[in-house]
C-alpha cells in the first residue's frame, strides 16, 4: 500500500487518476449523449494542450501555430472518410462517381495521385501522425539550427498557419476549400453517426488522452526531461556540457505536432466534419490559451484547461450570444492575472498547503489527560526536573538522620 501512495505522489498519477475516474464515470453517467459527446470533442484540444505543455512549459518554445498540425491530422482522417463515402454506388448522379463531391463540382474528372493511399486505412492512420510530424521536423530542424527561437519562432508558426489556411480554401477541388471536408457518415461500413458509435468514440479519445499523459508524464520523470527543463532555464548551459540543444527542441516540437494531429484525427471521427476553421491563428491561439488556462507546466492541468475554456465558449455562446467573445475574454485575463500558474499552480498553492495543514493537524493536536492522570503529572513533574518537593526534602532528611545515628 505504501508503495503505491509513493507511485502515486511521486509520478503525480494521483491527479490522472482522479481525471480518470471523472472521465470514464462520472461524466458517462451524468450527462447525456449530446453533452457528452460536446465533452469528448473538448478533449480532443486537450491533446494539443498537453503537447504544449511539453513544448512550451517543459522546452520553453511558444509555437502559435498548433493548430496546422491539429488540422493535417485531422484532414488526413477526413481523407479516408470522405473516399470511404464517395464509392460509386453513392456518386452515381455525380459527372464523374466515385470521386469526392467537391472534386466533381471543379470539374476534376479522377483522383489525384495523392489522394490514392488514403483509399487504406493502415495508410491514413499512419499520416495523421507522420504527415504533421514530418513538418514540424523540416520547420523545427530549420529555424533551431540557426538558433531561432523566443517571439520569432512564434511569428514564424503563426505565418505557417495562415499560409496553410489559404493554401487550402485556395485549392477548392483537392481540400473542399473553405467548406471543407462534410458528410463523413462511416469507418470500415461502421456508421459513426449513431449513437453507439458516437459513445465508443467518446471512450475511445478518453483512453488515447490518458496514455498520452502518461507517456509525457514518463518523458518528464526522464532524464530528457530533466534535460528538457535546464535547457529552458539555462539553454547556454546544456549546451556548452556537450548536448545538441536544437535537436531537443526539435524532439519537443515533433513530440506537440504528433499529439495534436492525434487530436485532430479523433476530432473528425466525433464531429464528422473538418474544416480550415481550425487550422488558422486565430485556433492556434486559442489552443495556447488552454494551456495557459490550465498551466503550463501540468498535464493534468492542460486537460483542465481545454475542458474549461471549451465549456466556457459553449455556455457563453448559448446564453450571451452578443456578449460571449467579450465574457471569453475576461475568463481569460482574470485566470491568468489571477492565477499566473494556472489551475494546476493554484491547486500547488493553496488546496495542496491547507490538505497538508488538514492531515498534521490530528497528529500535532495534544489529547486530553485521563481522569486522575493530571494529579500524578502535576506531582512528577518537580522531580523529573530535578528540583524536590518538600515531602521529598523531609523524608530525605529523615533517612540521613536516622543512617547517622
Amino acid at each position: 500500500m505504501d508503495a503505491i501512495k509513493h507511485w502515486l505522489t511521486r509520478g503525480g498519477y494521483g491527479s490522472l487518476l482522479i481525471l480518470a475516474v471523472l472521465l470514464l464515470v462520472v461524466f458517462p453517467l451524468a450527462m447525456d449523449l449530446f453533452r457528452l459527446n460536446l465533452v469528448g470533442k473538448y478533449l480532443t484540444y486537450g491533446f494539443v494542450a498537453i503537447g504544449l505543455v511539453m513544448l512550451w512549459g517543459y522546452g520553453g518554445v511558444l509555437s502559435l501555430g498548433q493548430g496546422v498540425f491539429f488540422g493535417l491530422g485531422g484532414y488526413a482522417m477526413a481523407m479516408f472518410l470522405k473516399l470511404e463515402a464517395s464509392d460509386p454506388e453513392s456518386t452515381k448522379i455525380q459527372s464523374t462517381p466515385g470521386i469526392p463531391d467537391f472534386m466533381d463540382w471543379n470539374q476534376l474528372t479522377e483522383l489525384p495521385w495523392w489522394w490514392e493511399p488514403f483509399n487504406y486505412l493502415p495508410f491514413a492512420l499512419f499520416a495523421v501522425v507522420a504527415v504533421p510530424t514530418l513538418l514540424a521536423f523540416i520547420i523545427g530542424y530549420a529555424m533551431f539550427k540557426r538558433r531561432v527561437g523566443g517571439v520569432y519562432f512564434a511569428i514564424i508558426t503563426q505565418a505557417v498557419a495562415l499560409i496553410l489556411t489559404v493554401l487550402i480554401i485556395g485549392q477548392q477541388g483537392y481540400t473542399g476549400g473553405v467548406n471543407g471536408m462534410t458528410d463523413l457518415r462511416t469507418l470500415m461500413g461502421w456508421d459513426i453517426r449513431t449513437d453507439e458509435a458516437k459513445y465508443t468514440l467518446y471512450f475511445v479519445t478518453v483512453f488515447l488522452l490518458l496514455g498520452s499523459i502518461m507517456l509525457c508524464r514518463w518523458i518528464q520523470l526522464s532524464k530528457l526531461g530533466t534535460l528538457l527543463l535546464a535547457m529552458r532555464d539555462k539553454e547556454d548551459r546544456v549546451r556548452f556540457s556537450g548536448y545538441d540543444v536544437s535537436m531537443f527542441k526539435v524532439f519537443a516540437f515533433c513530440l506537440a505536432a504528433a499529439l495534436s494531429a492525434i487530436g485532430g484525427a479523433m476530432f473528425t471521427l466525433q464531429v464528422g466534419f473538418m474544416s480550415p476553421s481550425f487550422v488558422g491563428i486565430v485556433p492556434s491561439i486559442e489552443m495556447v490559451i488552454f494551456a495557459a488556462v490550465g498551466g503550463r507546466m501540468s498535464l493534468v492541468g492542460a486537460v483542465y484547461g481545454a475542458l474549461l475554456v471549451n465549456f466556457g465558449k459553449t455556455y457563453f455562446s448559448e446564453s450571451f450570444p452578443d456578449l460571449w467573445l467579450f465574457l471569453m475574454a475576461a475568463l481569460f485575463i482574470g485566470v491568468v492575472m489571477a492565477f499566473p500558474n494556472g489551475l494546476a499552480g493554484l491547486y500547488e498553492s493553496h488546496v495542496k498547503p491547507w490538505l497538508t495543514r488538514r492531515k498534521a493537524a490530528p497528529a500535532t493536536t495534544p489529547e486530553p489527560p485521563a481522569p486522575g492522570a493530571e494529579t500524578t503529572a502535576n506531582t512528577a513533574s518537580p522531580t523529573s526536573s530535578g528540583t524536590a518537593s518538600p515531602t521529598s526534602k523531609i523524608s530525605i532528611s529523615t533517612k540521613v538522620s536516622s543512617q547517622s545515628a
